[in-house]
């Protein structure tokens, strides 16, 4: 009897996965308000949760077998319990045992092995095959070519703070999970649609107005929902058959809509989630981490906005009517009141108080803004507000265990000097040259970051290849960005470009038109982290005349490079103008007064041959 109540329960399905993430969210939100609960017992919680919502969202699925089916999850979310609750149930004994010399007990043997086993699993189920086959790797080469112990392995994995419960689940438990909670409060409450109707007041009567349209909205959204293929079906939905209406060919149309979105991933003052990984691990504070990345940011955007501007221009493309757009002041006027949480999150940081306070001051902040008018009163119901918290407890599933399994990575790399070998191996393959070891991490960031999370693409880069470019003089900060740059860029780089993946889907345009497409808008986001790594000012890193001059040229550069790449600039450009522009563009990389001078020349040389032509 009781066994047929709980299948009972289990086949509500979508009741008890609301059930276990509004949980799982108000665990959360009172750890942020009551303050920090024991780091280890946090960690576990946290992953516990996720473990749960995981199994009941992907249930076991064998065909022809339900009962056994139900039966094979039921043991899954058991044994996340178990795994999860000997943590905090045997606390001292965690914290009070020495690592390496106090012996296992047979069940921290069989916990170690099923905490291991659950994670790789439940991480195939919600994100795909690529990070848990990796975490694999990595542990099959500590037990099989190391020499290390099995037992010693185990330990660092499960019972230390070195492993699954290391820094990037604690990044996860403390930070992410309250702004994505954030992120889904703030959408549900009508801030897309504040978000889409200011950029059509704005830019939309403009040239190519649709796409400028994407890029403002796009990089708004963005810095709230911190995905990239979540933003393009949120918000490209919308913009890409306005883009297709006013004559951008699919292609070009898909390819606007994934670079805008991938940007959110850059841009402060929320970003994604590896950003908040990344302030941990330079131990600095996030608003230090959201400065570094400001500038990247606005000229990853200005080069997108002026490369769709450029071909509007040459195709001779006009904006929307204006009787077809919002005025800023009705937007404003009607829903403006949205933009106050964004301000209360900034106004909290700016104060110098924790990232999760300020998350929680935003999630607060959030419903009672909302019922100002009522034009957002709608919004605010229960069934509304705990399918938001619903939805974001699922989002910080993804994260968390993207985070745990390559915890298990982090782990075999320090337990075995992995990290020491693989920097060495940089070196000796670059010839200890920096611009080789640059392109080598590109490239190696680009392919880790095409079949995994950025979270998790970015700890491993941290791990296997920051060091390296630190040991060829690279500043720590600019070389956590250059890795970060290129785990996000991968949504846009064939061959699995997720991000255009998903704008495809709703453009309809030819894949392979719309990933050259994408990289063409999105080439500048390929160019400024070496701007930054030869500039550090571009990180605001340096004095206010470094950084505002250093600024500047990198301005003119990205700019030119739309123009080359687009074939227009004050008016349509011939080849040899490109080649111009493009060439100015590469010479504006580094801060050098030279070659600054020279790419300065360039452009001006180029503007003054097409005002002339203009003239005559």
């Amino acid at each position: 009897m009781f066994f047929l109540n709980i299948r009972r329960l289990f086949s509500t399905g979508d009741s008890l996965i609301l059930a276990v993430s509004v949980i799982m969210c108000f665990y959360h939100l009172y750890i942020a308000w009551v303050g920090t609960a024991d780091a280890l017992i946090l960690r576990s919680v946290h992953l516990g949760f996720a473990l749960i919502i995981t199994f009941l969202v992907f249930p076991t699925n064998l065909q022809g077998k339900p009962k056994l089916a139900f039966l094979t999850n039921l043991i899954f979310i058991f044994l996340s319990i178990t795994i999860a609750g000997y943590v905090v149930i045997e606390y001292e004994y965690f914290i009070n045992r020495m690592m390496y010399v106090d012996a296992l007990k047979p069940q921290d043997w069989i916990l170690s092995i099923l905490a291991i086993f659950l994670i790789l699993e439940a991480t195939r189920r919600s994100i795909g095959t690529t990070l848990p086959l990796t975490a694999a790797g990595f542990l099959f080469y500590a037990i099989f070519f190391t020499g290390i112990e099995l037992e010693q392995i185990l330990e660092q994995m499960y019972l230390g703070t070195q492993g699954i419960f290391g820094i990037p689940i604690y990044v996860s438990a403390t930070y992410v999970v309250l702004f994505i909670v954030f992120g889904a409060l703030v959408e549900r409450t009508g801030t897309g649609k504040l978000f889409m109707d200011f950029a059509l007041s704005l830019t939309g009567r403009s040239a190519g107005g649709p796409a400028k349209v994407s890029c403002l909205t796009s990089g708004m959204f963005g810095t709230v929902s911190g995905s990239a293929v979540a933003n393009v079906m949120t918000t490209g939905t919308f913009t890409i058959p306005m883009m297709k209406r006013i004559g951008y060919k699919p292609a070009f149309a898909g390819g606007v809509e994934a670079v805008a979105s991938t940007g959110g991933q850059i841009m402060p003052p929320i970003m994604g989630a590896a950003a908040f990984i990344m302030a941990e691990f330079l131990a600095k504070s996030y608003l230090e981490v959201a400065a570094f990345a400001l500038i990247p940011a606005l000229l990853y955007y200005v080069a997108l906005f002026f490369t769709v501007h450029f071909e509007a221009k040459r195709l001779g493309m006009e904006g929307l009517p204006k009787k077809d757009l919002p005025s800023v002041t009705s937007v404003l006027r009607s829903r403006g009141h949205l933009f106050v949480p964004l301000f209360v999150l900034i106004g909290v940081l700016l104060a110098g108080y924790s990232p999760p306070l300020a998350a929680l001051c935003g999630i607060i902040s959030t419903i009672p803004v909302a019922c100002i008018r009522k034009s957002t009163r709608q919004f605010v119901s229960l069934k509304n507000i705990t399918a938001a918290l619903a939805q974001g407890a699922k989002n910080a599933t993804m994260v968390a265990l993207a985070c745990a399994c390559a915890g298990i990575v982090i782990g075999v790399i320090f337990i075995t000097g992995l990290g020491l070998e693989f920097t060495n191996l940089v070196l000796k393959a670059a010839s200890n040259y920096l611009l080789p070891a640059l392109l080598l991490t590109m490239v190696a960031g680009i392919i880790l970051g095409m079949g995994m999370p950025t979270a998790a693409a970015y700890i491993m880069q941290t791990a296997l290849l920051v060091p390296a470019l630190v040991k060829l003089g690279v500043l720590t900060e600019a070389a956590h960005m250059f890795v970060f740059y290129f785990a996000i860029l991968s949504s846009i780089t064939p061959p699995v470009a997720l991000a255009v993946y998903a704008a495809n889907g709703i453009s309809q345009g030819k894949l392979w038109k719309s990933s050259i497409a994408a990289l063409k808008l999105g080439a500048a986001g390929y160019i400024i982290p070496f701007m930054f790594v030869f500039g550090p000012p571009l990180l605001m890193i340096g004095t206010i005349r470094e950084v505002f001059t250093t600024f500047l040229t990198a301005l003119i550069g990205v700019i030119s490079l739309s123009g080359g790449l687009t074939g227009f600039f004050l008016s349509s450009a011939k080849i040899i103008e490109r080649l111009l522009l493009i060439i100015a563009a590469l010479t504006l990389l580094a801060p050098d007064k030279l070659t600054d001078l020279i790419g300065l020349t360039l452009v001006g040389f180029v503007s003054l041959l097409q005002w002339r032509r203009k003239s005559y």
